[in-house]
């Protein structure tokens, strides 16, 4: 069929034929169009070039696509592994929080899918969910999931995605028919395919457009003709017995052929006025210029390559419409520190465990005798206890109290005002219900080896032990966190320091004694170790 546009891609397509089946995702109509226009500048443009036109499918119930690799596996090869992901916020009050759906894969039964998660927690198979609730409307799709007190939101959602079909995949199966016959095609062959279709339709359409033009203005030619020689027209067509005999005796007076002398004959009385005749020339006139373009079409192939790009773009302006499916790259497949500038912020962690990050900008230095302002607002029964100034492609090390340590980019807390209460770490982080952030370490970057041999992290426990460990076993970030130091029953990790391996160490107990020394004298430990005694504690129950 004569399309102006891919439908193959635009649409999309799914069947199955015998012992054949494709499947193929629908894209975004201004996104194709402008790879169409790409490809026909450039036929050699390859499968990386024009996914800069058409970076991935386009699905119309939003969402997001999660990782380009088998995107780019299904563009360069035919076949590929689509993953789609709900788009799914976190939000928090005073009593729980919400993980909060407002739109899912495509081809995802929204019902069936609530009812699924339903049956989930029934079964006990997930846990820390005590509602799921349809609150769709006017304004959209909402799927509520209330996460009970106890538990983690974001590994909640974490198991949403791996266990429901709010993380779903689309198996790209690019089979069309090519001159008959079944083909697994690229993206470029697609395109290729259709601008061979379209140009082929153009120069066909503009033939016949062409004749068009051409019989009209040989007919014209003859209307002219009888217009300026009217008075002699007329006697032959009076002194003729027939129709027939008029247009042979035209024929023969002015050189015409059947086709211009039977229009004279037809020709109505009031074609012979002023207007009219003048309307003749103009219509003429303007059919040559409609010859002279068409027929530069089909000499021209740049021509032909400008008509075809008009017309897609005039479906462009018409028809397109932005993306509705976002493209979130897998957290393996990019840096994330070149998306963010590495300015300068404040990291502020309360008492009760709530942090965010505030740009250094908002701290405006103050001339003698300022009186101060804000810079921080709490719960009730909370304060600021942490303040670290840091950049934003700085790393954030956290030490929990039963020894694991999680990491956190600088640029993924979450930023506020100095106004703003901040968001608790306990739902930012895989921890354990009973446990709890209470040690921070902040380091220029994980990826200085010379800053990861010359450093050390240094442990302080509730039982007095102290533990050295080279910084360089904290250097692969894992999102579950790693086991920091061995807590022995009863213990708890209570500080945390980085030294450069020559520092002096005081520990301190509750009662006022301390023990100083040098760091040298602690031997350096492996991760998982206990460490060695710091100092003894009284009788008493003091801790260090």
């Amino acid at each position: 069929m004569p399309t102006k546009i891919p439908n193959l891609l635009v649409n999309g397509g799914n069947g199955i034929a015998v012992g054949m089946a494709t499947n193929i995702p629908t894209h975004n109509l201004n996104e194709v169009i402008d790879g169409c226009c790409a490809y026909i500048d450039n036929p050699d443009i390859t499968v990386e070039e024009l996914m800069q036109y058409i970076p991935a499918p386009d699905f119309p119930t939003g969402a997001y696509i999660y990782g380009l690799q088998g995107v780019k596996d299904a563009y360069e090869t035919g076949k590929g592994r689509v993953v789609m992901r709900a788009k799914a916020e976190i939000e928090s009050d005073d009593q729980h929080d919400k993980i909060v759906v407002t739109e899912i894969p495509y081809g995802v039964n929204k019902q069936q899918l609530i009812e699924y998660i339903a049956d989930l927690v029934k079964e006990g198979k997930l846990e820390g969910i005590s509602n799921v609730n349809d609150e769709t409307g006017r304004q959209g799709m909402r799927i509520v999931v209330d996460v009970k007190r106890d538990a983690n939101a974001n590994i909640i959602l974490n198991k949403l995605f791996k266990m429901t079909a709010l993380q779903s995949s689309f198996s790209v199966n690019c089979i069309a028919l090519v001159n008959g016959r079944p083909r697994l095609l690229s993206l470029q062959e697609c395109v290729k395919y259709f601008v061979e279709h379209r140009h082929d339709v153009t120069i066909r359409r503009t033939k016949f457009e062409l004749n068009k033009a051409k019989e009209r203005a040989h007919i014209l030619e003859g209307l002219i003709i009888a217009c300026d020689n009217i008075d002699e027209v007329v006697h032959i067509i009076r002194a003729s017995q027939t129709p027939a005999e008029a247009q042979t005796n035209l024929e023969k007076r002015f050189e015409l052929d059947e086709l211009q002398s039977k229009a004279i004959v037809d020709m109505r009385l009031s074609q012979l006025t002023g207007l009219r005749m003048d309307q003749l020339h103009a219509e003429y006139d303007e059919l040559m210029q409609t010859i002279k373009n068409l027929q530069e079409i089909l000499d021209n192939p740049e021509r032909c390559k400008e008509v075809m790009k008009e017309e897609l773009q005039e479906v462009k302006e018409k028809y397109g419409d932005v993306r509705r499916t976002e493209i979130i790259p897998d957290e393996h497949e990019f840096n994330a520190e070149d998306f963010y500038p590495n300015d300068p912020v404040v990291i502020t962690i309360s008492h009760l465990g709530y942090i965010k990050r505030t740009p250094l900008a908002d701290f405006k230095e103050q001339a003698r005798g300022g009186v101060g302002s804000k810079g921080a607002r709490t719960r009730d029964k909370d304060f600021t206890e942490f303040i670290y100034p840091a950049t934003m492609h700085q790393t954030m090390l956290f030490f929990t109290k039963k020894g694991r340590c999680f990491w956190m980019k600088c640029y993924d807390i979450p930023e506020g005002d100095k106004t703003s209460k901040g968001r608790a770490i306990q739902n930012m982080l895989a921890l354990d219900p009973d446990d709890s952030v209470n040690a921070f370490l902040r380091i220029k970057g994980l990826d200085d080896e010379e800053f990861l041999d010359s450093h050390y992290v240094v442990f302080a426990t509730k039982c007095g032990l102290v533990k050295k460990t080279s910084l360089r076993h904290y250097s692969r970030p894992r999102t579950n966190g790693v086991i920091a130091i061995n807590i022995n029953e009863g213990d708890e990790v209570v500080n945390v320091r980085l030294t450069n391996g020559h520092n002096e160490l005081i520990i301190a107990n509750r009662n006022g004694r301390a023990c100083r020394f040098n760091e040298e004298a602690v031997r350096t430990m492996g991760r998982v170790s206990t460490g060695v005694r710091g100092m003894r504690l009284d009788e008493d129950g003091d801790d260090a």
